[in-house]
């Protein structure tokens, strides 16, 4: 396996048990990155047989090297909301929303401002628009409005107005760098960098990740056998909000979570970056499936 995608899966025992894996169970993971959710299905029961889905490829092969040793394992390289099954119904489907710690990890994928990097973040490489195209060429006032509504920013207005201004951008800290400017003193020594959110809302618009979130949940849960689950892993309250609305307003699905499920003390003593994820479950309690 590629030692730069080896990552600790997120609430991985609240998934597992979540699903109760079931002997010669279909099972979806829609968003496989290094496949650590999949193992871990995989083990679970006997013969059990999944399809692995990921947007990134580098993501792919990774899951596909670390999956080798299991048979039963069909991969997809593709966005889970353009995905169509064949023929079979699903015991459960999982999806672990939002970039990953290893993409965050590598420097030249150009998600995190920690490193010098092109400005990038896709997480499909093949696709066209970057961060550095959405910075350099939008206007100042939908500049604005993606920071505010994907990174709910409020000094979003200051920030595009800095950006416009310092254009053209080829590089993480650069941008970075031009945003703690656009911001006061006080803001930039505050809990998180002055320009996590910017960042947050770059990514989500450059990846479709929301109207791509809306579109696989439309469809995902007809794929579902019946009494099949399904559970979504959510980072941040633009995700979580549309994953619980969407799960509560599907008539063929029951609700499980109540509030998500979050990470333990001792799951966040080990893995911090934890921290924000939430889970939610609902399953099929439709006769149609």
């Amino acid at each position: 396996m590629d030692a730069n995608f080896s990552h600790i899966p997120v609430l991985s025992q609240e998934t597992v048990a979540g699903l109760g894996v079931v002997a010669r169970g279909w099972y979806l993971d829609a968003t496989v990155g290094g496949g650590g959710h999949s193992e871990l299905i995989l083990k679970a029961a006997p013969d059990v047989r999944l399809v692995a889905l990921d947007r990134d490829l580098q993501a792919l092969d990774a899951a596909k090297a670390r999956l080798s040793p299991y048979e039963g394992v069909q991969f997809w390289h593709g966005n889970y909301a353009d995905y169509q099954p064949l023929e079979q119904k699903f015991d459960g489907i999982i999806a672990d929303l939002g970039v990953s710690s290893v993409q965050l990890d590598l420097a030249e994928r150009g998600f995190s401002f920690r490193n010098e990097a092109p400005l990038d973040m896709r997480m499909d490489r093949s696709q066209g628009t970057t961060a550095a195209d959405l910075v350099n060429h939008t206007s100042e006032v939908e500049l604005a409005r993606i920071i505010f509504t994907y990174g709910e920013e409020r000094l979003s207005r200051q920030i595009a107005r800095d950006i416009v201004a310092g254009r053209p951008f080829t590089t993480t800290t650069q941008l970075a760098y031009t945003i703690g400017g656009a911001v006061p003193k006080s803001y930039r020594y505050g809990r998180i960098h002055p320009a996590t959110r910017t960042f947050q809302a770059l990514r989500i618009v450059v990846n479709q990740e929301l109207s791509s979130l809306e579109k696989f949940l439309a469809i995902a849960p007809t794929w579902l056998k019946p009494e099949g689950k399904i559970g979504l892993i959510s980072f941040h309250s633009l995700e979580d909000r549309i994953v619980k609305h969407t799960l509560r307003e599907n008539e063929n699905l029951k609700v499980l979570t109540k509030k998500p499920i979050i990470a333990s003390d001792a799951e966040l003593a080990t893995n911090p970056r934890a921290r924000s994820a939430k889970l939610r479950w609902a399953i099929n309690n439709s006769d149609r499936a």
